[in-house]
C-alpha cells in the first residue's frame, strides 16, 4: 500500500474527553472517530488492526474445530424471556419494539439464539460435540461509556458456544477452547494472564478470564509469583488465619471519638493499628410474594477488619443472599442501631439482625467498633463475652498483597489487567431453561451441556496500546500492527535515486509477503517520522540521497532509541531476519 492512496489522518492533540492512553492515541492516530457516546467509526488504519485480530482468532478457532456462523444483531425478546434474562439483565440490555409492537433486543451476547439453533438442528448424540462461533457486532447500553474502545456501547466480539452430551465432554471442550485462547494471545504478542473468574450474569460453574497486563487496567489480578495460581479479585479466596482466637485481655470500654467516623481516623486517634478495628456494613435482602411485592425484609450486619474491603460478589453467593441484596436504607439502619453510619457496631442493638463476620474478624479479640451513638466507639470487644458468636462466618473480603496463596505456595501479589477474553462452562443453565435436548445413545432426551467463549475483538487493540506505548505514540506488536514495515524515502519527489530505491524495496517486500506501506506523500522528514511513531508501525526504513551514495539505509524498530545503518544491499535480508525474530 502507498500512503498517497491510503487514509492517513493524524492529530497533534487528542480530544478533551480522551481519558486514557489508548483513547488518546487511537484518536490522534486516526484509527477511530467518535460518532456518539461509546459509539465509534473504525477508520482505515484502525480497521486494519481489527482485521488482523479477527484473522488470528479465526485461524485458531477453526484449528480448534469451531465452525463459524453469524447470528442477528436484533433478536426476538421471546427467546430472552425463556431464560428470564429479558427482565433480569437490567438496563444494559437495549430493548426495542418494531412497528407491530413486538419486543426485540439488540444483542449483547447470543446464548439464547445459539441454544435455539441447537435445539432445532442437533437432534442426536451422533452430532456432538459441536462448537459454533461468530465475530459480530454487540451492543451494551453502558451507564457511563468511557475510555474509547475500552468501555464502549457498540463493539465487536467473538463469541463461541459448545454443545456436548455430558459434563465430562463439555469440560474437555472447555479445555480445548482454553488452549486455543492461549495460542491466540501468544500470537498477539501481548503479556497476559489467564485467571480464575466469577461467571457473573452469564452464569455457569467454571470460568477463566484472559487479562492483558497494563498499569491502567480496570481489573485487579491476583497471582502467586511462586506458583501457577491466578484469579481476578472477585474470585480470589482469602484464607482463614491459622491458629485460634486469642483470649480476651481488655475490658469493654466506651471511648469518645468526636468527628472520627472512619476506621482509619479512629485508629489514628487511639494510636492503635488499623487492623484492630472492625467496620460495619448493613445490607438488606427482600423476599417477594406472588404479585412481586416485598413480603419480608431481612437486615444483615457484615463485619470486616478496618483495613479490608468488602467483596460483593462473594457476598452474593452466601446463603440468604442468592436472590440479590441491597444496602440498607437510612430508616432500616436507624431502626436497628439508632445511629447514623460511621458509628455502627454489633454491640447493644435495638433490634436483632443476622451477623456475618469475615474469617479474619471471627478470630479477632479485643477489637474496636462503633458504639451505636454519635462520636463514640467501643474498645476491647470480644466474641462470646460481649456479643454472641456470628450467625455466619465466611470469606467476604478482597484479598490484599501478602495474603497467603490459596494453593499453599507463597503469598499473593496484585497487578492491574484489562479483560479481553472470557471462557465459561455453562452446564445446562440455558439448555434447561429453553428445553434444548438431544437423543442420547439410550434413546432418551438429555439437555445439552454447554460452554461459551468470548474475545473482545475491538477492545483488544485498545488493551494492546495500554500495554505498549510511549511519549511518541503507539508501539504495536508485529502481529496486529496496521502495517508491519513503513518505507520512508526522504526527498522522493526530488531524487530519482531515492524514488527508484524506495520503489524497488517496496516491491521486494510485497513479493516477500510483508505487510508494507510506502510513504510517498512527500512530507518533511520530521512530520513523516512523527506520523509513523504515533501510529506505531514496528519497523521503519529510511532512504535518503546521502545514505544511498554511501550505500546505506537506516533501519529503526519502534522501540529503538536510535536508527541503525544497514548496507542498502542487505536491508531486505535484515528486515526478514527482524520479522522472523
Amino acid at each position: 500500500m502507498k500512503a498517497s492512496r491510503f487514509f492517513v489522518s493524524t492529530l497533534k492533540e487528542a480530544p478533551a474527553d480522551a481519558e486514557v492512553a489508548s483513547h488518546r492515541l487511537m484518536m490522534r492516530a486516526g484509527m477511530i472517530k467518535k460518532l456518539g457516546a461509546g459509539i465509534y467509526s473504525y477508520m482505515p488504519m484502525g480497521l486494519r488492526v481489527i482485521r488482523k485480530v479477527e484473522a488470528i482468532v479465526r485461524e485458531e478457532m477453526d484449528r480448534a474445530g469451531a465452525v463459524e456462523i453469524t447470528m442477528p444483531v436484533v433478536q426476538p425478546a421471546e427467546l430472552w424471556q425463556e431464560t428470564g434474562r429479558f427482565d433480569k439483565m437490567g438496563p444494559e440490555l437495549l430493548r426495542i419494539r418494531d412497528r407491530h409492537g413486538r419486543d426485540f433486543v439488540v444483542q449483547p451476547t447470543s446464548e439464547e439464539v445459539v441454544t435455539d439453533i441447537a435445539r432445532q438442528e442437533l437432534r442426536s448424540y451422533k452430532q456432538l460435540p459441536k462448537n459454533l462461533y461468530q465475530i459480530q457486532t454487540k451492543f451494551r447500553d453502558e451507564r457511563r461509556p468511557r475510555f474509547g474502545l475500552m468501555r464502549g456501547r457498540e463493539f465487536t466480539m467473538k463469541d463461541a458456544y459448545s454443545f456436548d452430551r455430558s459434563p465430562e465432554a463439555a469440560q474437555a471442550s472447555y479445555q480445548v477452547m482454553t488452549d486455543a485462547y492461549r495460542r491466540i494471545f501468544d500470537r498477539f504478542g501481548l503479556r497476559y494472564r489467564a485467571v480464575a473468574a466469577d461467571s457473573g450474569a452469564i452464569g455457569g460453574d467454571l470460568s477463566q478470564e484472559f487479562q492483558v497486563i497494563a498499569a491502567t487496567g480496570e481489573d485487579a489480578i491476583v497471582y502467586a509469583p511462586d506458583s501457577d495460581y491466578a484469579a481476578n479479585m472477585e474470585k480470589a479466596e482469602a484464607l482463614a488465619p491459622t491458629g485460634g482466637r486469642s483470649a480476651a485481655s481488655q475490658p469493654l470500654a466506651r471511648v469518645r471519638t468526636p468527628g472520627k467516623s472512619t476506621c482509619a481516623d479512629v485508629a489514628a486517634l487511639l494510636g492503635v493499628p488499623l487492623a484492630t478495628t472492625v467496620k460495619s456494613l448493613v445490607l438488606a435482602t427482600d423476599t417477594l410474594n406472588e404479585p412481586g411485592e416485598v413480603a419480608k425484609i431481612q437486615v444483615w450486619l457484615l463485619l470486616l477488619r478496618g483495613d479490608h474491603d468488602l467483596n460483593e460478589v462473594k457476598v452474593g453467593k452466601l446463603p440468604g443472599f442468592e436472590g440479590g441484596f441491597r444496602f440498607a436504607t437510612a430508616g432500616e439502619i436507624d431502626a436497628h442501631f439508632g445511629c447514623k453510619p460511621g458509628y455502627l457496631g454489633p454491640v447493644g442493638l435495638r433490634q436483632p439482625l443476622k451477623i456475618v463476620a469475615d474469617r479474619e474478624v471471627a478470630l479477632m479479640a479485643d477489637w474496636i467498633c462503633g458504639a451505636n451513638e454519635p462520636d463514640a466507639h467501643i474498645t476491647g470487644v470480644n466474641w462470646g463475652r460481649d456479643l454472641p458468636e456470628p450467625d455466619l462466618v465466611a470469606d467476604i473480603r478482597n484479598v490484599v498483597a501478602g495474603d497467603p496463596s490459596p494453593d499453599g505456595r507463597g503469598v499473593l501479589a496484585i497487578e492491574r489487567g484489562i479483560e479481553v477474553g472470557h471462557v465459561f462452562y455453562l452446564g445446562t443453565k440455558y439448555s434447561r431453561a429453553m428445553n434444548a435436548t438431544f437423543l442420547d445413545e439410550d434413546g432418551k432426551p438429555r439437555h445439552f451441556e454447554m460452554g461459551c467463549y468470548g474475545i473482545g475483538i475491538t477492545r483488544l487493540p485498545a488493551a494492546a496500546i495500554e500495554q505498549n506505548h510511549d511519549e511518541r505514540g503507539i508501539i504495536w506488536p508485529d502481529a496486529i500492527a496496521p502495517f508491519t514495515v513503513v518505507v520512508c524515502p526522504i526527498g522522493m519527489d526530488r531524487s530519482e535515486a531515492v524514488k527508484a530505491a524506495a520503489e524497488s524495496l517496496y516491491a521486494d517486500l510485497l513479493a516477500a509477503g510483508v505487510d508494507v506501506l510506502l510513504d510517498d506523500r512527500g512530507e518533511r522528514p520530521g512530520a513523516m517520522f512523527a506520523d509513523w511513531e504515533l501510529i506505531g508501525v514496528p519497523h521503519r526504513v529510511v532512504l535518503s540521497d546521502r545514505g544511498l551514495k554511501e550505500g546505506q539505509v537506516e533501519y529503526q524498530h519502534r522501540r529503538d532509541t536510535a536508527a541503525t545503518k544497514v548496507a542498502a544491499a542487505d536491508i531486505l535480508a535484515h528486515l526478514k531476519g527482524r520479522l522472523a525474530a
